[in-house]
């Protein structure tokens, strides 16, 4: 795709080799299995915040990727609101990784962070080669939004300690199907050289 209008009409001022997506962490955690999930992700949320600000002060552009829950009348705002204010058992979630104005919102139907949406084209006017993807569901939503980003010719990296699942299994054996199958970088986000990552790609 060759975009006739290379600032997205002034909504994308960044571009970025490497992008960092945060899937599903606004999340209510009010499902079937949310009260084993609900540790794991308080974990891997506070993780994904301290990548957040290494990311963020190295103008790497952040993307928060979150499921409508079947609210087709919702927006972000929205869904942030409930997960704050409801008292529900992800309220948690939204206090550590609370959404800043400069970062991106992409909405989802699906488990895939693309299908249906818009990040395809967010991620062309970004130039963005590199995906880091964080969140949850491991062997869900993020198992799928690999496969999608591998399919789409994309470097991804997905940080261990940064994806939760229920069980510590899940995880595990998505991770290591993702390493093996999709080529992922699964290097704790400590040990992740974010700098050194956009030199990289900057020359692929």
């Amino acid at each position: 795709m060759n975009p006739k209008d290379t600032d997205l009409h002034g909504n994308v001022p960044d571009t970025s080799p490497v992008a960092l997506l945060i899937i599903d962490m606004i999340n209510d955690l009010e499902f079937p299995g949310g009260d084993e999930l609900a540790e794991p992700a308080r974990v891997a949320a506070e993780h994904i915040a301290v990548l957040k600000r290494r990311a963020k002060a190295l103008g790497i552009p952040v993307i928060y990727v979150n499921d409508n829950f079947g609210r087709w009348r919702s927006d972000f705002k929205e869904a942030v609101d409930h997960v704050r204010n409801d008292g529900v058992r992800g309220e948690f979630l939204a206090s550590i990784l609370s959404p800043e104005s400069d970062d991106y919102v992409v909405l989802k139907p699906k488990h895939s962070s693309f299908y249906v949406t818009t990040l395809d084209t967010l991620l062309v006017y970004l130039q963005t080669k590199h995906l880091i993807l964080t969140g949850m569901t491991t062997d869900s939503c993020i198992l799928f939004t690999a496969n999608d980003a591998y399919m789409r010719d994309f470097n991804i990296s997905i940080p261990s300690d940064c994806v939760a699942a229920i069980k510590p299994t899940y995880t595990n054996d998505a991770l290591a199907y993702m390493k093996r199958l999709l080529g992922a970088d699964v290097t704790p986000s400590s040990q992740l050289d974010l700098a050194t990552l956009c030199q990289d790609v900057s020359l692929v």
